[in-house]
């Protein structure tokens, strides 16, 4: 069994960064596709970015792009994702996500999820 915990959330002033953590145990890390969502209140969770098992490829919702930076730390476990130019609109709670191997990036693929972490973006 995967299990994932999400750490790093906060509360910053628009404009500002955030660093999330992710680790994950239970299998060889290096089979894990692993991806961050989002969860607005009143919205449906959402893909922000993921990071592939085996080249360590990225993805990013448009939403995100050239402000986050997802990352991933083979020796310790873990991914990051690197939060900057944060935008009220970021404000949720972010999901640390886990697949075995896997490409798709749909809420549904992901069998193993952390408990969530709150970000809250002030104007």
């Amino acid at each position: 069994q995967v299990r994932v915990v999400e750490s790093g959330g906060g509360l910053v002033q628009a404009g500002g960064s955030l660093r999330l953590s992710c680790a994950a145990s239970g299998r060889t890390f290096t089979t894990l596709r692993m991806g961050w969502f989002r969860q607005a209140p009143g919205k449906e969770r959402e893909f922000v970015a993921a990071i592939g098992w085996d080249t360590g490829g990225t993805r990013y919702a448009d939403s995100v792009k050239g402000r986050f930076t997802i990352s991933r730390d083979n020796a310790k476990n873990m991914v990051y994702l690197q939060m900057n130019r944060l935008k009220p609109e970021d404000t949720a709670v972010y999901y640390c996500a886990a697949q075995i191997y896997g490409a798709n990036d749909s809420v549904g693929q992901y069998p193993y999820w952390g408990q969530g972490t709150q970000v809250t973006v002030s104007s």
